[in-house]
C-alpha cells in the first residue's frame, strides 16, 4: 500500500499526482493515521485540511502549496522515520499531524529540532502543554484533559459514583485525569485496556457488578464502536453513559441508534452556531457525503491558521521568528468562533457538553446541550516557560 502521496496545488481540483517539487512555495506534510481501524480519524483530518486548501485555490498565504500526505500507521517508530523523510527528502516547512498522542510525542521533537513547525489537529499531550512546551508546536485542537474536564464538571451532582475506562496510552491517562480533575463524586473503578482491544465482555461485567451511577469512557475510533455496541447488548443502557471521542461523527455511522442519547464533551459540534462553521459543515458534507468530525474541523482550521500566518509574513518562510509570532496571533476565522492561543501555544476556547441525535435525513451527529467552560486555561500552562 502506498504510504506517501504528494498533492500539488498546480493540478486542477487537487488531483493526486507525482509532480516534481515546486520551485517556490510552501511545502506541508500532512501526517495522519490512514491504515487499520483508526484510519477513519486520519481520513477526517486529511479531508478537512484538503477541503480548506481547495477553498483557497491551492495556495497558502498566497504561495503555491505542495502537500505530502503520510500514513503513520499508528506506529511511533514508523512515524519518526516518515517525519525524517518529510524533513530530509521533501524539505517541508510545516507538518500538520498527528492523530494520536503516542505518535505526536514521537514526531514533535525530531520535527521541531529540524526547524519545522508542527500544527496538531487532534492530540494535545500534557507533556507538550507544560514544562515540555515547544516554540514550534501549536495545538490547534485542545489540551487532552480539557474535553474531559467539561464532562467531569457536568456529571458532578448528577452521579455520586462513576466508573472510568480508557485505553492504556498517554491520551487515555490524560483524558481520565481531566475527568477526575473536575469530578466531585467517587470513582467506582478505573480501568485501562489495550489500545487494540475489541472485546469488552469482562470489563462490562465489572461495570455491571460495580453498579455505578454513571460510566465515563474515552474509547476513540474502533474501540468506541465496539464498546458502545457491547454496552447496549449487555443491557447497561440504564446506567448513564458519558464520554469523549467515543460517540462522535467518526464512530456514529457504525454505532447508529446504539449511541443515541449518549453524552460527550468537546470544543466543537456540527451544529455549533457560527457562520464559518455552517459553511464548513455544508461544504464538507457536499464534498465527502459524510458528517464532519472534530478531527476535520481542527484540520480545516489548521489550514486557515497557516494561511493567515504565511500571509502575515509576506510569504517569507525563512523568518522563523516572524512566522511563529504570526501563528501565535491566530488571525483567522475559526469554525469555533473566538479562538486564540495561550502562552504555551494551546487554544483558549469554549467547551460544551453534547448529546447524540438522529437527524431528519437519517444521519447521526452530536448536538450541543450547553456550554460548560468558557475559554479555560489548561491545567499545565503555568509550567510552560514560554511567555
Amino acid at each position: 500500500m502506498k504510504r506517501i502521496t504528494r498533492i500539488s496545488a498546480l493540478t486542477a481540483g487537487l488531483v493526486l499526482t507525482a509532480l516534481p517539487a515546486l520551485a517556490e512555495g510552501v511545502k506541508v506534510g500532512v501526517m495522519m493515521t490512514l491504515s487499520g481501524s483508526a484510519a477513519v480519524l486520519g481520513e477526517q483530518g486529511r479531508d478537512g485540511f484538503l477541503l480548506a486548501l481547495e477553498e483557497m485555490g491551492g495556495k497558502l498565504g498566497g504561495l503555491e502549496s505542495e502537500v505530502i500526505v503520510v500514513d503513520d500507521e499508528l506506529k511511533p517508530d514508523v512515524a519518526v522515520n516518515r517525519a525524517r523523510e518529510l524533513v530530509e527528502s521533501h524539505k517541508v516547512d510545516v507538518v500538520v499531524g498527528a492523530m494520536y498522542s503516542n505518535v505526536q510525542m514521537a514526531i514533535t521533537g525530531p520535527l521541531t529540532e529540524a526547524g519545522v513547525f508542527v500544527l496538531s489537529p487532534n492530540p494535545g499531550p500534557s507533556a507538550l502543554a507544560g514544562a515540555g512546551c515547544n516554540p514550534n508546536f501549536f495545538a490547534v485542537s485542545y489540551q487532552n484533559d480539557q474535553p474531559d474536564e467539561v464532562v467531569g464538571a457536568y456529571v458532578s451532582g448528577k452521579a455520586a459514583r462513576t466508573f472510568l475506562i480508557a485505553p492504556n496510552y498517554q491520551a487515555g491517562k490524560d483524558h481520565l485525569t481531566g475527568f477526575k480533575r473536575t469530578y466531585t463524586g467517587e470513582v467506582a473503578d478505573e480501568l485501562y485496556v489495550p489500545l487494540d482491544q475489541m472485546d469488552y465482555s469482562a470489563e462490562l461485567a465489572q461495570i455491571a457488578a460495580a453498579a455505578p451511577d454513571a460510566v465515563y469512557a474515552f474509547m476513540p475510533g474502533g474501540l468506541g464502536v465496539n464498546f458502545v455496541r457491547q454496552y447496549r447488548q449487555a443491557g447497561l443502557e440504564t446506567i448513564p453513559f458519558y464520554s469523549t471521542f467515543t460517540v462522535d461523527e467518526v464512530t456514529l455511522p457504525a454505532q447508529k441508534k446504539d449511541a443515541v442519547g449518549f453524552h460527550s464533551g468537546g470544543d466543537w459540534a456540527p451544529d455549533l452556531d457560527t457562520e464559518r462553521n455552517r459553511a464548513f459543515v455544508a461544504a464538507f458534507e457536499a464534498k465527502y457525503d459524510r458528517v464532519p468530525a472534530s478531527y476535520a474541523a481542527h484540520a480545516y482550521d489548521a489550514a486557515y491558521l497557516l494561511d493567515s500566518a504565511i500571509r502575515a509574513v509576506g510569504g517569507n518562510l525563512a523568518d522563523k521568528d516572524a512566522l511563529r509570532a504570526a501563528l501565535k496571533a491566530a488571525d483567522f476565522d475559526s469554525v469555533r468562533g473566538e479562538f486564540s492561543f495561550g502562552a504555551n501555544h494551546f487554544p483558549l476556547q469554549d467547551f460544551y457538553v453534547t448529546r447524540v441525535a438522529e437527524r431528519a435525513d437519517g444521519k447521526f451527529q452530536t448536538q450541543i446541550v450547553e456550554k460548560v467552560l468558557e475559554k479555560p486555561v489548561d491545567a499545565y500552562a503555568a509550567e510552560c516557560p514560554m511567555k
